[in-house]
């Protein structure tokens, strides 16, 4: 345990594996400076005050500590590249000179400033250095602390994410795999060339398919998935699968997860057209406006059909554009007369050109 905390300590810690969070956000140093507020309004409340509550003090606390806290972001925001190539050990001992020493100097500057013209000769004090000193080093240790705490909790939750999604595209591969693998059993004794074509397609799909799971590909990529399992099933079902395509919208490069549409298309086929002895036909429309991307998916379907077998799909997608794109990714789905309809929404940046 020791020499691996050693060991720990003469390594630097490069991207997300640094502690230190980013300083130069206004975020991080808006959050410092309240909380050096509330530490300064907390000290100057503990303070016997026989006339009530001395605005002045509290004033004079703050203006101190605000300016080591913002000098020390600013410090520390400057040195962070330079800490990250250094081991985690000289990291730490660096926060600590830069809150410290900025605290002992900012102590004889207001020593000074304040009693200057009370005595002949300046004398350093001894004990207001110590006394800011030792404050500083502790609340530098529980800040750093808390910067490794929370640095753990994102590592944690970026890791946990991870098995979330591959446990979710896991679950995708089997099902599409089955699926895909009837169709092309049914063409192998009738019509070899193409099964042959079909597995080809399936390869290609499956060659995507086993990229990481959070990786983002392009529109043009997911609809060239589609267009590869659409004809395994044409294929199989002939003039009874009918697909229209008003996707124009649509820029080549919008960044798509695979696997997002092909899912819907599935569904769409399984619940809806293979149940139907003449088939049906399927649309696809697609927009891309004011940064958000929209794909609907309808098809026909039977009167009494209710889509049972499309709620592990659409949750799996739910799950997955929640976890890439945030809360304000959705996937819907209802079904109205003879027709079903999937939707999906996620927020996506402006594709550069």
């Amino acid at each position: 345990m020791k020499n691996g905390f050693w060991s720990l300590l003469s390594k630097p810690q490069e991207g997300d594996d640094f502690f230190l969070p980013d300083l130069c956000s206004s975020v991080a140093v808006f959050t410092l400076v309240v909380l050096a507020e509330l530490m300064v309004l907390v000290w100057v409340l503990a303070q016997p005050a026989a006339d009530g509550f001395d605005w002045l003090q509290l004033a004079m606390a703050s203006l101190f500590v605000q300016w080591i806290v913002l000098l020390s972001a600013g410090l520390l925001c400057r040195l962070r590249p330079w800490m990250q190539a250094r081991p985690l050990g000289l990291a730490i001992a660096c926060c600590y000179a830069v809150v410290v020493g900025l605290t002992l100097v900012f102590t004889v500057l207001a020593e000074w400033v304040l009693y200057q013209g009370m005595a002949e000769r300046f004398l350093l004090p001894s004990d207001p250095l110590l006394r800011h000193g030792l404050i500083a080093l502790i609340m530098t240790s529980l800040l750093l602390r808390y910067f490794y705490l929370q640095q753990q909790w994102q590592l944690h939750n970026q890791a946990a994410l991870q098995a979330r999604l591959q446990s979710l595209q896991s679950r995708i591969r089997p099902h599409f795999l089955f699926n895909s693998l009837n169709s092309i059993v049914s063409l192998i004794g009738t019509q070899p060339d193409k099964a042959e074509n079909a597995v080809l397609d399936l390869a290609d799909l499956f060659r995507a398919n086993l990229g990481e799971a959070d990786a983002v590909a392009t529109w043009a990529d997911e609809y060239r998935l589609c267009q590869g399992y659409l004809r395994i099933e044409q294929y199989r079902l002939g003039d009874r699968l009918r697909v229209t395509w008003q996707v124009d919208e649509l820029p080549p490069n919008l960044p798509m997860p695979l696997l997002t549409l092909q899912p819907l298309l599935e569904n769409a086929i399984l619940h809806g057209l293979q149940p139907s002895v003449s088939g049906g036909d399927i649309q696809v429309v697609g927009h891309y406006r004011e940064g958000r991307v929209e794909l609907l998916v309808s098809n026909s379907c039977p009167q009494q059909s209710e889509h049972r077998g499309a709620c592990m799909a659409l949750n799996n997608i739910r799950a997955r554009l929640a976890a890439l794109f945030g809360a304000s990714a959705r996937v819907e789905a209802w079904q109205e007369g003879t027709r079903y309809f999937s939707r999906l929404v996620y927020p996506c940046k402006q594709p550069s050109t």
